[in-house]
């Protein structure tokens, strides 16, 4: 995705279920403290199921320096200027996997449950089609029951059970899920399109 499909899509408003006005938008430079604060206010048991340690503000500064939303593509939730989401579409530009991507996405917990992360999945999976990804990717810890649920919604098949493989912030071995989606084949809830 280069610059000006960014500026074409996002930013962009939306509205949760509960009324809530939120700003999709994409990251850049300006969103560091943000992006801070946000995973500073991330559950530590969340946290731990991350695959990077963003307790660490050198893993969100090497995220700043280099961005490039060829590679990687981050979507923000903000409300009244605060980062509540981060959504991201992780790509390949050469090779046998240049048609797969992998999703990944984190809520604050006070916005969850009111259609966010729904909604951030959806975009995700829109830039997806528009960038010509064919399937995508998403790992989850198998204890995030509510997020194989979610992406369950949209289509995302479970094809492998990895027992053990990922080793948690804490040190802890957990079995990792691999879901992936025919981008052709997800869905899209009717009110995305009002």
């Amino acid at each position: 995705m280069n610059e000006k499909q960014i500026e074409d899509r996002f930013p962009k408003t939306i509205v949760l279920k509960d009324g809530t006005k939120v700003l999709l938008k994409a990251m850049t430079h300006t969103d560091r403290e943000g992006l801070h604060e946000f995973f500073a206010r991330t559950p530590e048991e969340d946290r731990k199921f991350l695959k990077h340690d963003v307790s660490k503000k050198e893993v969100i500064e090497s995220w700043l320096k280099d961005i490039n939303y060829g590679r990687v593509f981050p979507l923000l939730a903000e409300v009244d200027g605060k980062i509540v989401a981060d959504a991201t579409l992780h790509r390949r530009s050469s090779g046998w996997l240049k048609h797969v991507a992998e999703v990944r996405l984190v809520v604050d917990p006070a916005y969850r449950h009111k259609g966010l992360g729904s909604h951030m999945l959806e975009e995700i999976i829109l830039v997806a089609a528009d960038v010509g990804v064919e399937k995508l990717v998403a790992e989850i810890v198998a204890e995030e029951r509510a997020a194989i649920r979610a992406f369950q919604r949209f289509n995302f098949e479970q094809v492998a059970v990895l027992p053990g493989i990922v080793k948690d912030q804490t040190g802890r071995n957990r079995d990792l899920v691999v879901m992936v989606l025919d981008v052709p084949t997800a869905f899209v809830p009717d009110w995305f399109y009002f």
